[in-house]
């Protein structure tokens, strides 16, 4: 399944990837060898966890190559007319003013006013214009927003 993230949050994937591929599998290939030395396999602890460790690892491995593999690069959007994916917009509602940039789901954080494409509010404000008034469901009932700038 396809998902879209920033050049930045692409990059910040790869380098998770790099560092589980090198330095993650030489420290537990290095706790193998350590157990391996300690004598009998079967009732051996620590090695039992350090293959378990190993599987997991592989696992995130394959997870996030095929994250990198699905991932589609949100370009900054080019239209200042509608809300894309990349969009960063003003908007105005009875809290005041906010700025919001809208993301992909994996680098959704909207503490910081990264909110998903997928979410309620991000579908809601997609393909929008300056000036549209949008209503949303929201946690805290029906809210309205109005896009007061889309950049």
């Amino acid at each position: 399944m396809s998902q879209y993230l920033s050049e930045e949050g692409l990059e910040k994937l790869k380098q998770e990837l790099h560092e589980f591929k090198t330095v993650r599998r030489k420290e537990i290939a290095l706790r193998l060898e350590h157990a391996k030395s300690l004598g009998d396999l079967s009732e051996n602890a620590e090695y039992q966890e350090a293959k378990e460790e190993q599987s997991l690892l592989e696992s995130q491995i394959a997870e996030l190559e095929e994250k990198i593999r699905n991932t589609i690069v949100i370009k900054k959007n080019q239209s200042t007319d509608t809300v894309g994916i990349g969009s960063t917009l003003k908007i105005k509602s009875e809290h005041g003013e906010e700025i919001f940039t809208i993301v992909g789901s994996e680098e959704a954080h909207p503490a910081e006013g990264k909110i998903s494409n997928e979410s309620p509010l991000g579908k809601a404000f997609l393909e929008h214009k300056v000036g549209d008034v949008i209503e949303v469901k929201t946690p805290a009932g029906m809210m309205m927003y109005e896009i007061v700038e889309i950049k």
